[in-house]
């Protein structure tokens, strides 16, 4: 019985939710020559987000001792905080980690295990990141659901009312299902998460290697409502794109037949490190009990716009700015790292 058939179904992140998954960081490849900044930088997202809901991090035991170290330092409510020995490679957790699944009848939470290739071989090993969903489950002791399909969390967003956003650039990649169809992943995407209408928009921004995330461009804010990035400078590499991605929208309609209430989110000024242009996006904020948190670079006015923009769309949560400039040379920053839990 495939998950959809038992009741259950993703909720929209904007639901209630029990905890926040985080990966704690270790890996120096992934922030070449910055790496010293980036466990400070968790241990402080992890303090805010602890101020409304638990914290579970996934931490070997030999960087437990380090972890706890940094996240009180950073004034953690570590009450709400809870280390598990599970070891990773990498910090994505919004990729590796297991996608919560919830019974609409019964409100019982399961996950749902899909493969993960590390965005298509790019970063290998990804073996210990692959077996994280597995270890969630039997340290919550919650029903896994087991997938042979790559897909990563990222990939999407739901709206909780059966409706799921997507990029043709990610899951339609050749380095992630090449022997499925269309029609077969979108199959496997209603049976694992309980959706029934499937949104594809077409290419990511510039510096995504990922191959085209949804979560730097455009995410659900409420059941009939999608925040959407745009570029004004129309010599950026990104205009074109996210353009074409807004006329898309344009056209799209919810499960009974209306058009979604569309808003527009700036996109950061180009950030680059050594020379590498780099994913920065606003859209890739992280929802959470009563609270926002929003990735900013740096940019006074850029970032003060998002900010404005984001809160009109969560006008019942606190809206935080959270300094992602050192997070992003990892080419990934808060909705990245991190994987929502309902309630």
């Amino acid at each position: 019985m495939t998950p959809s058939a038992l009741g259950f179904q993703m909720p929209a992140e904007w639901s209630p939710q029990v905890a926040t998954w985080l990966s704690w960081p270790h890996n120096t490849d992934t922030w070449p020559g910055y790496f010293d900044r980036i466990p400070a930088k968790f241990a402080e997202i992890a303090s805010v987000i602890s101020r409304y809901q638990e914290v579970r991090l996934n931490c070997a035991s030999v960087l437990q001792e380090n972890a706890r170290y940094l996240l009180s330092k950073a004034g953690a409510d570590l009450s709400r905080i809870s280390l598990y020995d599970h070891s990773t490679n990498d910090a994505w957790c919004r990729d590796h980690g297991p996608i919560f699944v919830k019974n609409s009848k019964t409100g019982t939470i399961a996950l749902t295990d899909w493969q993960y290739n590390a965005w298509g071989g790019k970063y290998p090993p990804f073996d210990l990141d692959n077996k994280v969903p597995l270890q969630i489950g039997e340290a919550l002791q919650l029903s896994r659901f087991e997938f042979s399909m790559v897909l990563e969390g990222g990939s999407l967003d739901v709206n909780g009312e059966g409706v799921l956003l997507t990029t043709s650039d990610c899951l339609l990649n050749p380095n992630r299902n090449p022997e499925m169809s269309k029609d077969q992943i979108e199959e496997k995407l209603r049976e694992g998460l309980g959706v029934t209408k499937i949104l594809w928009l077409g290419e990511g921004i510039v510096g995504d290697d990922t191959d085209g995330h949804i979560d730097d461009i455009s995410r659900f804010f409420k059941a009939d409502g999608i925040v959407t990035a745009v570029e004004t400078d129309e010599k950026d590499p990104n205009f074109k794109v996210l353009r074409k991605n807004l006329e898309q929208l344009k056209s799209f309609q919810t499960k009974d037949g209306r058009s979604f209430d569309l808003v527009e989110l700036p996109m950061p000024e180009p950030c680059f490190c050594d020379g590498e242009r780099l994913p920065a996006s606003y859209a890739n904020f992280l929802i959470l009990n009563g609270a926002v948190l929003v990735p900013v670079f740096g940019q006074a006015k850029r970032d003060a716009e998002a900010l404005d923009v984001l809160a009109g769309c969560f006008p019942d949560r606190e809206i935080i700015p959270i300094d992602c400039l050192e997070l992003v040379w990892g080419l990934g920053t808060l909705h990245c790292i991190s994987q929502q839990q309902p309630l």
